[in-house]
């Protein structure tokens, strides 16, 4: 067990998520395909903070998400507060990979790591793109070390 604040430490760059009571299935935990929406948020969030998407949609410009994977540790119930911890690595010049850690307040571990490898893509021309050099600062700025 370690304490949230250690955790928070450990990832700056994190989101806090309220587990609500309709993501628990039939088995009392939350449900598996939930957690590639905690991903998503704080993915977004991520973005919201360093490199607005709606700027880099404008120019028809955007990541989407090409893999996506998951690792259960320790089931999450309701009532539960939950950060998701955000890192990059794998920085190439049309791809990069974010990892995620779930850290549970309730329980006060890790329960999930996860991780999604976002592709730049043209939707305009509906073909994969280079990323932008503004792009590529802000995840060079937040490389896992």
């Amino acid at each position: 067990m370690i304490p949230v604040e250690k955790f928070i430490q450990q990832y700056p760059i994190h989101t806090s998520i309220s587990v609500a009571w309709g993501e628990m299935d039939a088995l009392q935990h939350v449900n598996n395909v939930v957690y590639f929406r905690y991903f998503e948020t704080a993915r977004i969030d991520f973005f919201n903070r360093f490199f607005p998407l709606d700027e880099m949609y404008k120019s028809g410009l955007g990541p989407v998400i090409s893999d996506n994977s998951a690792r259960y540790k320790r089931p999450v119930t309701f009532p539960d507060t939950l950060h998701v911890g955000v890192s990059v690595s794998d920085i190439q010049s049309d791809r990069f990979t974010m990892h995620y850690q779930v850290f549970s307040e309730q329980q006060q571990a890790v329960t999930t790591v996860g991780s999604s490898v976002a592709v730049m893509f043209n939707f305009k021309t509906k073909t994969k793109a280079e990323l932008t050099p503004e792009l590529l600062a802000v995840l060079h700025d937040h490389q896992a070390k």
